[in-house]
């Protein structure tokens, strides 16, 4: 049950329009209204009963919670509306409550394997704020082999202002990349840098979750211990 009064960012985020940090930026930018007046301050409150419109369309909150993994295929945008594109990850998450849902972090259109769906704001908020470190892995494919040396720089933070966690080359012109952060096209950009091109880029992992079998396209319920384990290895930020 949702206890009133709720903040207006924590409603927004149950409403299924972000993360808490992302509904905050909602406010801020004069995009709510509750009751029919535009809201700008962090601290306002929600009462039961009161109406919250974001950008003209009523936000509604759900009782339920909602955890995703999705194995993302090249093509897709996370992002719930873009007049430019077609092609929406969400989409691909066949369930009656998907319009609640967004998508954890992001994976470029380009790029396909693991992402998190959810209507849960603080969930959201634990797995991306970059002071809990969570760990990213990625499989990458090149246009030209791979050498340790260009991996230990980028370990070692030679290529600013990228750097990853740990690496392991598996292959001539494929290696696993860890990542904490993971900043726009961080990967693409840091190969850039060493004077590659990456051909292929897939998610495998998000900390104790893995993309394992599944199949490209097809999503599935996070498990109770995915989420336990996930939630304690990153508790909410300060």
């Amino acid at each position: 049950m949702i206890e009133y009064p709720i903040r207006l960012q924590a409603y927004l985020a149950k409403s299924g329009l972000g993360s808490r940090r992302s509904c905050e930026s909602l406010i801020t930018q004069g995009r709510v209204k509750v009751d029919g007046r535009t809201v700008r301050e962090l601290g306002t409150k929600v009462e039961e009963g009161q109406s919250v419109f974001v950008d003209d369309v009523e936000a509604k909150v759900s009782e339920k919670l909602y955890y995703y993994a999705l194995n993302k295929p090249v093509g897709f945008v996370c992002t719930n509306y873009d007049p430019n594109e077609k092609l929406y990850a969400r989409s691909l998450i066949n369930i009656p409550d998907q319009d609640l849902l967004f998508n954890v972090g992001r994976l470029d259109k380009e790029s396909e394997g693991l992402i998190l769906f959810t209507n849960d704001g603080d969930f959201a908020n634990k797995v991306t704020h970059p002071s809990n470190e969570v760990e990213k892995e990625y499989l990458v494919t090149l246009d030209a082999p791979i050498t340790k040396e260009n991996m230990d720089l980028a370990a070692k933070g030679k290529v600013a202002p990228y750097r990853i966690r740990g690496y392991e080359i598996v292959g001539k012109k494929q290696v696993k990349v860890t990542l904490t952060e993971g900043k726009n096209r961080e990967l693409r950009n840091l190969f850039y840098e060493l004077g590659y091109e990456v051909k292929a880029l897939i998610r495998l992992r998000i900390a104790s979750i893995e993309l394992g079998t599944l199949k490209t396209g097809k999503y599935r319920a996070l498990t109770s211990v995915e989420l336990r384990s996930l939630i304690k290895q990153n508790p909410a930020s300060k």
